[in-house]
C-alpha cells in the first residue's frame, strides 16, 4: 500500500479555504468533513485538512497557531504533470486570493519550474515539475 499524506492546515474561515482548494482542483470529502473541518483530496495520497482555528488547537495543545503571513513552518510540495499546470495553479490560486510567487532554482524553466502558493491564511504550496 502506498503511504497517504494528510497535511493539516489552521484556517479562519472554513468555507472560504474549502472553496479556495476547490477552485485551485482539490476535491472535498464530505465523508470527512464536518462544520470544524474540510478534507481536500488531490489523489488517492495527498489530502488537505482544513481546520478551524479552534480544532486545530486541541491538536498542538498550549503551542501558539502561527500567523503564516508573518512566518513559515513548512512548505508543501507536490509534483504536477508540466510547467503549465504549475502556472495554472498558481494563477488560479492568484484569482482567488492567494499570493504567488516563482521559485528560482537556477534551473531552466524546460527542466524544473516551481511555485510558491500562500493560501488565504498563509499556508505555503509548492506545486512543481521536474523534467524526467
Amino acid at each position: 500500500m502506498a503511504t497517504m499524506v494528510f497535511v493539516n492546515f489552521p484556517v479562519k474561515d472554513l468555507a472560504a479555504s474549502t472553496e479556495f482548494y476547490k477552485k485551485l482542483g482539490f476535491i472535498l470529502n464530505e465523508e470527512f468533513s464536518n462544520d470544524q473541518a474540510s478534507a481536500m483530496v488531490w489523489d488517492e495520497n495527498f489530502y488537505i485538512m482544513l481546520l478551524r482555528h479552534e480544532f486545530y488547537q486541541a491538536f498542538i495543545e498550549e503551542r501558539t497557531i502561527a500567523d503564516n503571513h508573518a512566518t513559515s513552518g513548512a512548505l508543501i510540495a507536490f509534483s504536477m504533470n508540466s510547467a503549465e499546470e504549475v502556472k495554472e495553479f498558481g494563477r488560479i490560486a492568484e484569482e482567488n486570493g492567494g499570493n504567488v510567487y516563482r521559485i528560482d532554482h537556477g534551473i531552466a524553466e524546460d527542466v524544473m519550474f516551481g511555485l510558491e502558493v500562500q493560501d488565504l491564511d498563509g499556508n505555503n504550496l509548492e506545486p512543481n515539475w521536474m523534467a524526467q
